[in-house]
């Protein structure tokens, strides 16, 4: 009953047994969400020069020069996230079929460079950011 009490009463190395339990998992959240910055940063990116490249293009009358007019704003575009690399980026402009005072901006990007895919880390989302902005041409 002694040995107990004595066994009981010494905490010491809880905190280490504690820490050795938590610290892994807490490691892989934190890398998780970085990885996740990471991934809705680029994402954000490819969004917002999707919308440029699509309010550029209503400038013009027709679909060619639209399509024109995306790939020189594309080209001319300085892509300012560190982790992109343009030649990965597939933009299209379609015209919608039910609308035709519509048109859409589509952005394809293979994001399988980015680093994150090397971390340990919960399920991450696909390897392909698509991205889309549709733009009315006119008025209401």
């Amino acid at each position: 009953m002694k040995l107990y009490r004595r066994f009981h009463a010494n905490s010491a190395g809880a905190a280490a047994i504690e820490f050795a339990i938590i610290a892994p998992l807490f490691i892989l959240i934190v890398l998780t969400m970085i990885a996740y910055g990471i991934y809705l940063s680029a994402a954000h990116s490819i969004q917002q020069l999707t919308a440029d490249a699509a309010r550029t293009a209503v400038a013009g009358l027709t679909s060619q020069e639209r399509t024109q007019l995306v790939s020189d704003f594309i080209s001319r575009s300085t892509i300012d996230h560190p982790l992109l690399d343009r030649s990965k980026l597939q933009v299209s402009v379609t015209t919608d079929p039910t609308n035709a005072n519509q048109f859409t901006v589509s952005a394809t990007y293979d994001a399988s460079n980015l680093p994150i895919w090397n971390l340990y880390t919960f399920p991450l989302p696909d390897h392909v950011i698509h991205r889309f902005a549709t733009i009315r041409m006119g008025g209401i």
